[in-house]
């Protein structure tokens, strides 16, 4: 790894010094990162920090850099869905560890801290819209991780194959992956006020998460196979649509990384909250204040 050299197609570096997508230089990452889904929410994040270094918007990825106590934090948003998150933790990780002038890794390893704050659905009684959940471990339903090497070693494979089992999963879809998120940042950004449990991390937001509109989908009781899995004493607790890459993205680069969601729909209730962007803020102080 020493020696390896990033080809100028593969690591993509602009004009200005900064990476390909996101826009931002490295000096202008901070150690503890938050991501949130919506590019408005990370205003509503950096209204928290008292003061601010750096704003860089560039598509759907816009970041602030600053300070929130004497904790430096940079918040990013990543859009929605597990393949921009692929580019999120790839550029994030190039900006740590790998030395843009020289186009090499550098000699030291630099750990990332992330957070992702999202909303999801809930999937059982006990995770009524408003619940914060904090995912232990999620499966994937997007196939990210099949494209890495390594990623059996930071897989659950007794938990995925007790799943596909359960599902009765039919191989068409693409084998789904299950990420585990850093123990030790679980237990420290959840808390005693967070549900924990497992997450679905799904590719789309109809289809794949069950909903039927006017296109059919493939397996109409895929829900309710889900909302009755349980493994190691836990069940799923929600969809989303990230937490999965986060998480094993995280792993593969050795990184730090989890994701707490707020329930505004529950599916197993049939309840929806479309007001939830002011109840939300209540979840970034507690992730700001723990991280």
């Amino acid at each position: 790894m020493e020696n390896d050299y990033f080809e100028p197609s593969e690591l993509i570096i602009n004009e200005d010094g900064s990476c390909f997508h996101l826009h931002i230089k490295p000096h202008q990452l901070a150690d503890k990162v938050i991501l949130v889904g919506d590019p408005g929410r990370v205003e509503t994040v950096a209204s928290h920090f008292h003061a601010r270094e750096s704003e860089v918007t560039s598509r759907e990825f816009h970041t602030i850099t600053g300070y929130f106590n004497d904790k430096r934090i940079t918040v990013v948003s990543t859009g929605i869905g597990c393949d921009n998150i692929d580019i999120v933790m790839n550029e994030l990780d190039s900006l740590a560890n790998i030395d843009y002038n020289t186009r090499r890794p550098k000699p030291e390893h630099r750990t990332l801290t992330v957070v992702r704050i999202g909303t999801c659905g809930g999937l059982q009684p006990f995770t009524p819209v408003g619940t914060f959940i904090a995912s232990v471990k999620s499966i994937g339903f997007d196939g990210l991780l099949n494209y890495y090497a390594g990623r059996n070693d930071v897989c659950d494979l007794d938990m995925e194959k007790a799943f596909t089992k359960h599902m009765r999963w039919n191989p068409v879809k693409g084998a789904p992956y299950i990420a585990i998120a850093d123990a030790d940042l679980v237990e420290k950004i959840a808390g005693t006020d967070m549900v924990r449990g497992y997450t679905v991390a799904c590719g789309g937001f109809y289809g794949p998460q069950g909903r039927k509109l006017r296109a059919p989908i493939s397996d109409p009781d895929q829900n309710t196979k889900i909302e009755a899995f349980e493994y190691e004493g836990m069940k799923i607790c929600n969809f989303e649509m990230e937490s999965s890459a986060v998480a094993g993205m995280a792993s593969l680069l050795g990184h730090r990384a989890m994701t707490c969601c707020m329930v505004i729909a529950n599916r197993y209730a049939k309840e929806m909250n479309t007001e939830y962007k002011n109840s939300i803020d209540t979840l970034i102080e507690k992730v700001l204040q723990r991280i």
